[in-house]
Order: C-alpha cells, then sequence, then structure tokens
C-alpha cells in the first residue's frame, strides 16, 4: 500500500462508506452497534478498583455497567490504533503539544491547551453520559437503525461543532487574533 501524501487527505466519502460498511459488518458478526463513552466510565471503574474495589462494587452505576474489558472496550483502544496506522500510512503523524491552528489563534501557551482540551472533553463525555450515549452510539448506530433519534443527533452534533468551531476560530476558520467575534 502506497503511502498518502499529506497534500492529499483521505477522501471523507470512502472513510465515512467504510466506517459505514464496517458497523454493518459489526452488526452482521456479532449483533453489536458502535458505542464508545460506557468504555471511558468503565475505564475509570477499573482505576477507581484499584484504590478501593469495594466501592466501585457498591456504586449502583457499575452493578450495571461492571467495570471490564469487553468488545467496546477493545473498539476503542482500535480507534487510536486505527488512527496511528492512519496518520503513519498518510505520512501526517507527528507529536505536537500545540496544534497549528490553536497556536495561531491563541499562541503556543501549553497549559492554556491543555486546559482547554481538557474541559472540552469532560463536557463532551458529560454530554455523552447524560444522554446516554456518544455520537458514535446514538449518532452512527441509531441512523443505521433508521431511527429518528439518531438522525436528530447527528444534526445536533454536527450544528453543535460548526457552532463551536466559530466561537474558537473565528468566522474565516484562519484564527487570527480577534477575528470572528
Amino acid at each position: 500500500m502506497e503511502p498518502k501524501s499529506p497534500s492529499r487527505p483521505w477522501n471523507p466519502y470512502i472513510a465515512g462508506a467504510l466506517a459505514g460498511l464496517l458497523l454493518v459488518l459489526s452488526v452482521y458478526v456479532s449483533g453489536k452497534y458502535f458505542g464508545a463513552s460506557t468504555t471511558y466510565v468503565r475505564a475509570a471503574g477499573m482505576v477507581e478498583s484499584v484504590v478501593d474495589a469495594e466501592r466501585v462494587s457498591a456504586m449502583a452505576y457499575f452493578v450495571k455497567e461492571a467495570p471490564k474489558i469487553d468488545w467496546q472496550f477493545l473498539f476503542v483502544v482500535g480507534i487510536g490504533l486505527g488512527s496511528l496506522a492512519a496518520a503513519l500510512l498518510s505520512n501526517t503523524f507527528r507529536v505536537q503539544a500545540v496544534p497549528d491552528r490553536f497556536a495561531e489563534r491563541f499562541g503556543q501557551a501549553r497549559a492554556l491547551r491543555f486546559l482547554l482540551a481538557f474541559i472540552g472533553g469532560a463536557v463532551a463525555m458529560f454530554g455523552a453520559r447524560l444522554a446516554d450515549g456518544c455520537p458514535s452510539g446514538h449518532g452512527l448506530s441509531g441512523s443505521l437503525q433508521l431511527a429518528v433519534s439518531g438522525f436528530v443527533s447527528l444534526i445536533g452534533f454536527f450544528a453543535g461543532g460548526l457552532v463551536m468551531a466559530r466561537l474558537a476560530y473565528g468566522a474565516d476558520g484562519k484564527g487570527g487574533r480577534g477575528q470572528g467575534r
């Protein structure tokens, strides 16, 4: 397989179609739909079990969703490994604490980048658990089942992403200081 050039990114239509086919194959072979957010809570439970296993086993949530390594945990690990493989194959992999676009807009402040990334992740995880599912669970798996809620959630995720990108990076998307506000 020939590596992709950084100037020629993956075709989003082909990548999306392949993700859809993978979801159909997952349902056909194992009867499992995509989902990821429960894994993060279970992983937190596994870490906390090292400190106080008795407390974790008494929590109502972990009685229902036991902290364990299952297909969904491996799916989340596979997302990370697949992302790494795609970046390596496309010659776009690099370790970077502050992404270029963030630096253009907010400067090279690592602490600010890490703080905002942490807050964003916490808010996203809170929302995913509040909704009892994430974009892959509600959006992709729900729309595969032709559930109205799946399509509504996809529209909401997309619209929310557009609004946040506009707020964070301005109207032109180039991220110059003071633009787009």
